[in-house]
């Protein structure tokens, strides 16, 4: 029953504008969640939100940087339970950017949605993530010249 999450979107800015929002912890708290990412290979993480005891989640997403590549790929474990250390969600997401002549297609792949009781997590992800791809879309319209640094 393995099922991946995949989408493409477009952004008419650099690769290394549009990574920023994919490795600043400040950045991707405006779009994703609070988080204590770095971009260093093997970094343990967590991304916090509210649980959602109807899908057994504490809240916590524990991560680990899995493959970096500046402006190039992004990969990290995301990982979820009830609590207590328990993991009921396994899974991995990669980013990937191609520079293109206007701007960068931005490539993610979230897989490893194995179990039964992963589904709710799939369905809501395969929106969710689309719906956190036209935040930045927004964030980054919204900054002086695609700027992060405004």
């Amino acid at each position: 029953m393995t099922k991946t999450i995949k989408h493409q979107f477009f952004f008419p800015h650099p690769p290394e504008t549009v990574w920023e929002y994919l490795t600043k912890p400040e950045l991707m708290g405006l779009w994703l969640m609070k988080n204590n990412f770095q971009p260093v290979l093997g970094h343990d993480f967590q991304f916090r939100t509210n649980p959602i005891p109807s899908l057994n989640f504490d809240g916590i997403f524990h991560c680990t940087v899995l493959e970096i590549d500046p402006a190039r790929k992004l990969s990290y474990s995301w990982r979820s339970g009830p609590g207590d250390g328990e993991i009921t969600l396994d899974s991995v997401v990669v980013w990937q950017l191609q520079p293109t002549d206007k701007g960068t297609e931005l490539f993610l792949e979230h897989s490893g949605f194995e179990r039964e009781e992963n589904l709710n997590f799939y369905n809501g992800l395969m929106d969710g993530w689309l719906k956190n791809l036209h935040k930045i879309a927004n964030h980054l319209n919204a900054a002086p010249n695609g700027n992060t640094n405004a």
